[in-house]
């Protein structure tokens, strides 16, 4: 196995994986403003990947050279469509394959997937199995919550840890809490406690809650990971993998700047494969804490076109 897990360094960050996100385009944008030592894709649905390879599925699973290492995330729960579909992962070239334990989306959990599947001891072993014999020499991780309704996270993740994975993201909130209450890395710093002893070779990721590089810094050193994965903390600092653009942050033009090469790559990478509104989603990303921010983001909401979006930031 090619564990390329085992020779980042230490503390290093990850790009979580969000749904219509952190796509291929977005991944480039991020690269401009300083790149994470880890990238994951959008969370695809293994299903989607074996039965429409071709379609919406693949789609999310383009990447530029640039950005390797490069993880996919996948979710599922017949383990033979997952492996399956790791072995569609491992043939694109990527570095690593991720299971996706903790979406807490609604829909995604009735069909006993994602956050689903936390506490289902059986069925997850032999998914992290069937994964593995898919993925060949790439290395598999988990992403996973504390618990679904409650916090379960010790004996949990001592079952993933028993699994041989190469490595556990924990996001230290469990299902039922999604983003709303205060992430728990106090459990996360207990589960790291129950690595050492049973599985020090597991790399270990925290999530939840980081906003900024000065964070990644404290928490590894408070609470013992290995890596920070960083989600929802981009879309109030686009420069929050990188270290040395202090200055940057907060300056208007730059934001506007950085909108702009979103808007032009969006625009050049998907044309009218994907939905023009999607757009939108990133104005208040760009748009926000400068004079006239709130008027100009309502201007570009209205817009019906890239022309119009571009017309109004220039």
């Amino acid at each position: 196995m090619t564990n390329f897990w085992q020779k980042l360094p230490k503390p290093f960050t990850v790009l979580a994986p969000m749904d219509d996100v952190t796509d291929n385009v977005f991944r480039q944008v991020v690269m401009e403003a300083g790149r994470p030592d880890v990238f994951f894709t959008e969370f695809t649905s293994a299903d989607g990947l074996v039965y429409n390879s071709h379609g919406i599925p693949l789609r999310k699973l383009t990447f530029t050279p640039g950005q390797h290492p490069i993880v996919a995330q996948i979710w599922g729960k017949d383990p033979m469509l997952m492996e399956k579909a790791a072995g569609i992962v491992a043939d694109l070239g990527f570095d690593g394959i991720d299971i996706n334990m903790g979406c807490p989306v609604r829909e995604v959990m009735k069909r006993g997937a994602g956050a689903g599947l936390i506490g289902n001891y059986d069925l997850s072993g032999e998914i992290i199995k069937s994964v593995k014999n898919g993925a060949g020499k790439i290395p598999v991780s988990v992403k996973t919550r504390l618990g679904k309704n409650e916090n379960i996270a010790r004996e949990w993740c001592t079952f993933l840890l028993k699994q041989n994975i190469a490595t556990l993201t924990i996001h230290a909130r469990t299902a039922k809490q999604m983003s709303a209450s205060p992430a728990d890395w106090n459990e996360v710093a207990e589960i790291v406690k129950i690595k050492n002893e049973i599985s020090p070779e597991t790399v270990i990721i925290g999530n939840g809650d980081v906003k900024s590089y000065d964070e990644v810094i404290v928490l590894s050193e408070k609470y013992g990971v290995d890596g920070v994965m960083i989600g929802r903390g981009i879309f109030s600092n686009p420069w929050v993998f990188n270290p040395t653009t202090l200055a940057l942050r907060g300056v208007r033009q730059d934001y506007i700047d950085l909108l702009l090469k979103h808007i032009d790559l969006f625009e050049k990478t998907w044309g009218d494969t994907k939905n023009f509104a999607i757009i939108k989603k990133f104005f208040k990303m760009y748009i926000n804490n400068f004079k006239g921010a709130s008027i100009l983001r309502q201007k570009l909401m209205e817009a019906k076109s890239f022309e119009e979006i571009k017309k109004q930031l220039e």
